[in-house]
């Protein structure tokens, strides 16, 4: 309960804050590409409960491809680059944690057919509310780059990237409270300023086949 409470008092001060960047950004995604504002897509909620997740639009409209993205994408739009690189895409998600979908920190909400796939990990995982950021995103802030350098990039996601990040969001849910959640946080906005800051959660998997 204090968890939520904590929730909603700070997703909605930090909206009220950002709203002059997303007005601005918005704008900014109109003028330089054709198509919404917003990206919106199925990710999987607490107790398997699907919900739709907001994102600023990164790529180009209705460009069909993966839903996953492993590396340089050529629906990336230049706008859409320089978002990524400093998550304000990931802003309009303060809504889907106002309004219950999300949690401040928790694992990070993934497609349906992930939670499918590592059922018996996400069993567990998905108790909880997913996070707008936790300790696994945070030691893969640079994940695409990663990805990128491996011979077959989705293969290196589900056998090395996915079962760390599992291990790692296992490890912290283990011992999750208010505390470690606001230090979370602070590294969220620190790592946002200094990817490099990252290795603090360790070094990556080397990337390979």
């Amino acid at each position: 309960m204090v968890k939520r409470v904590v929730d909603i008092l700070v997703s909605a001060a930090l909206l009220v804050i950002a709203l002059p960047v997303l007005l601005l950004v918005s704008i900014v995604i109109r003028c330089t590409s054709p198509g919404p504002v917003l990206f919106r897509q199925v990710r999987m909620g607490r107790g398997f409960e699907p919900f739709e997740i907001f994102k600023l639009r990164t790529m180009a409209h209705a460009q069909a491809g993966l839903a996953y993205t492993l590396g340089p994408d050529p629906r990336i739009t230049p706008v859409g680059v320089w978002l990524r690189r400093t998550k304000l895409d990931e802003l309009p998600q303060l809504w889907n944690v106002l309004r219950g979908d999300m949690s401040l920190v928790g694992p990070r909400p993934v497609l349906p057919e992930l939670t499918y796939e590592f059922h018996e990990f996400y069993a567990f995982l998905l108790r909880v509310r997913p996070g707008l950021t936790d300790p696994a995103s945070l030691k893969y802030c640079q994940e695409t780059r990663l990805l990128a350098q491996a011979d077959d990039p989705m293969h290196f996601f589900k056998t090395v990237v996915t079962p760390d990040k599992l291990r790692i969001s296992f490890e912290y849910l283990a011992n999750a409270n208010l505390w470690t959640d606001c230090v979370t946080m602070t590294m969220t906005a620190v790592i946002c300023c200094f990817p490099a800051m990252s290795r603090l959660y360790g070094e990556l998997p080397e990337a390979q086949g």
